[in-house]
């Protein structure tokens, strides 16, 4: 299993999160829920933004996006701003308190100005307030990938062995070679301490180690094949990142051939609301 944290950024710990939430070593991929345990990490990690999980044969792509610090909540009494938290085209705008910025149509990105914290009245003046309203705007999520025409992917073959070996402390004694028969394998090791009473156990485990038998298969699309297999793995990349479905307003599919593959681009045109607190600072 390959875990990738986007933009260099480091999750604590959060191997044992995916492991726990079903996502182990050796579990047939048929079994294996993407959807389900994408769901308990973040319901477990507050700190996970997007996370996404791609099969490719026997192995396994966990990608993840860590999730920005949340800004410190701005109190019903302080002045602020309400600024943009995301690109997209304005769709509704109401100013409940403060000054609109933008209109219906204006295309924005991350940090523009929408609501002012201030008001302005003929005899008044300027007065500043703690800025509210409702903004809702269109964005765009786009994924991509090349689907090549020949591909060599390995696969399980249904065969495997099992060896056994003991370990003290930190001394292992094998019972047969450790290596495998077999060309190209998985390998999955467990260990269990031998316990004595039923809360006390012996400094001893019996190591259990299987290899799974893997062979290369040589898969061959065409153009349409190659053109459906992106598509769908990629609308299931960009269902798992969008919580609200019932928002999303367009799909577009663009599709470009090469002479060794097929490139997909997937975008989808979502209604979101968008908007947070921003101080003002004076």
């Amino acid at each position: 299993m390959d875990i990738i944290e986007e933009n260099g950024q480091s999750l604590e710990d959060i191997a044992q999160d995916i492991e726990n939430a079903g996502l182990k070593i050796g579990t047939l991929k048929s079994k294996v829920n993407t959807k389900e345990i994408i769901n308990k990490v973040r319901l477990e990690r507050k700190d996970v933004a997007w996370m996404g999980i791609e099969m490719k044969g026997t192995n396994v792509i966990v990608k993840l996006v860590k999730a920005a610090e949340k800004p410190d909540i701005i109190d019903e009494d302080e002045y602020c701003n309400i600024v943009s938290n995301k690109s997209g085209v304005i769709t509704k705008i109401n100013a409940q308190n403060g000054t609109a910025n933008v209109k219906v149509g204006d295309t924005v990105k991350e940090g523009d100005v929408l609501i002012n914290g201030w008001m302005e009245g003929k005899f008044t003046g300027v007065r500043y307030v703690h800025a509210e309203g409702e903004i809702e705007a269109k964005v765009w999520y786009t994924e991509s990938k090349k689907i090549p025409y020949n591909l060599t992917q390995t696969q399980l073959t249904g065969n495997e062995e099992n060896k056994y070996s003991i370990k003290i402390n930190n001394f292992q004694i094998n019972f047969t070679k450790k290596y495998s028969k077999f060309k190209i394998y998985d390998t999955i090791e467990t260990e269990n301490k031998v316990k004595l009473f039923s809360n006390f156990y012996l400094p001893i485990s019996i190591v259990k180690t299987t290899y799974k038998e893997k062979e290369e298969v040589k898969k061959q699309y065409t153009v349409e094949e190659a053109k459906n297999i992106g598509i769908e793995e990629l609308e299931k990349k960009l269902d798992e990142e969008i919580e609200n479905k019932d928002k999303i307003v367009n799909k577009n599919i663009n599709t470009y051939e090469q002479e060794d593959g097929v490139e997909v681009y997937v975008t989808y045109e979502v209604l979101e609301n968008i908007g947070t607190n921003e101080k003002i600072v004076f």
